[in-house]
């Protein structure tokens, strides 16, 4: 089954990181056969000064900026119009929402955009990215202003407890390495697998007991997460994937591999729980989001509901 079917590319006023990814998007939709969709989102208030922003001046306002844009769009567009159909669209509104909006109004499967390059107080307080990474129910895929029409290495990173076996983070992991595999085979791609564990309490256990025994401990998780490794990539065997068993924290090993492999995108999941609107990303996810210097397709689980509603 193809990965994707209906996607939508966002694009910005940055020509440069529009232009990369619109053909990152083109080479997407030529690879699934899907529907493909670019789109901008300008703001609802657009004069400045005295104009009220409701009253027929502003009106007219937005609709020669809407048509403006609607120009620019199929202009850069254009030249790929004989590879692909492509339609654009412009929305208006408040940028992650109306993104929102049109995936649930469109039944978009794919999110892909320009990552954005958000000041600290961004990060703290939720650029868009950091919106559509929590609230957007489909997958979605921040470029990087090196994007390549194809990628080269694909790294998908997993989580699991083999002590503790959750079936909604098992679920994830399939959907993370589901999506991973068609896209290296789509993009004739090195698959990467990557799995970060530690051995909690190593500490106390060379405090309280033996130390000679600690390494005996430590190996026998060590052996146990590899063993759970080896499962989950076993039903991707065709792909051939490079297994990494990396020891200490995700938030440091995985953006680090990434680096190391010279890797183009990394899939990872973003949230492992579902039945409350709008939860947050987890900490060490955004951590290695704000790390990584290569494009990222985030995953969400099975049954995840965004919090925007169509109005």
């Amino acid at each position: 089954m193809a990965a994707f079917k209906n996607i939508m590319c966002v694009v910005t006023p940055e020509p440069e990181d529009s232009l990369s990814t619109v053909e990152r998007a083109v080479t997407l939709a030529q690879e699934y056969q899907a529907r493909l969709v670019v789109a901008e989102v300008i703001p609802r208030v657009i004069l400045g000064g005295w104009t009220p922003d409701s009253g027929p001046a502003s009106g007219q306002a937005l609709i020669e900026v809407t048509n403006d844009r609607m120009r620019a769009l199929q202009e850069l567009v254009q030249p790929f119009q004989r590879e692909q159909t492509i339609q654009v669209e412009v929305l208006t509104g408040t940028s992650f929402i109306e993104i929102i909006r049109a995936t649930l109004r469109n039944g978009h499967d794919l999110v892909i955009k320009p990552a954005e390059h958000p000041s600290f107080l961004d990060r703290m307080f939720g650029s868009d990215d950091m919106h559509l990474l929590r609230k957007c129910p489909c997958p979605v895929w921040l470029t990087h202003r090196n994007e390549r029409p194809k990628s080269r290495r694909v790294l998908a990173a997993v989580d699991f407890d083999p002590q503790a076996p959750d079936p909604v983070v098992d679920r994830l992991n399939g959907q993370i390495l589901q999506l991973a595999a068609q896209q290296a085979q789509a993009d004739q791609a090195q698959l990467h697998i990557v799995h970060a564990w530690s051995a909690p309490g190593e500490v106390g256990l060379r405090i309280w007991n033996d130390e000679a025994q600690t390494p005996n401990v430590v190996d026998t998780i060590r052996l146990s997460r590899e063993a759970g490794l080896g499962e989950l990539a076993e039903p991707f065997a065709e792909s051939a994937p490079v297994l990494h068993l990396v020891r200490g924290r995700a938030d440091k090993e995985i953006p680090a591999l990434a680096r190391k492999q010279a890797v183009d995108l990394v899939v990872m999941g973003t949230v492992a729980r579902t039945g409350i609107a709008g939860l947050l990303i987890g900490n060490t996810a955004e951590a290695i989001i704000n790390q990584l210097d290569c494009s990222l397709l985030a995953v969400k689980p099975e049954g995840f509901e965004s919090p925007v509603r169509l109005t």
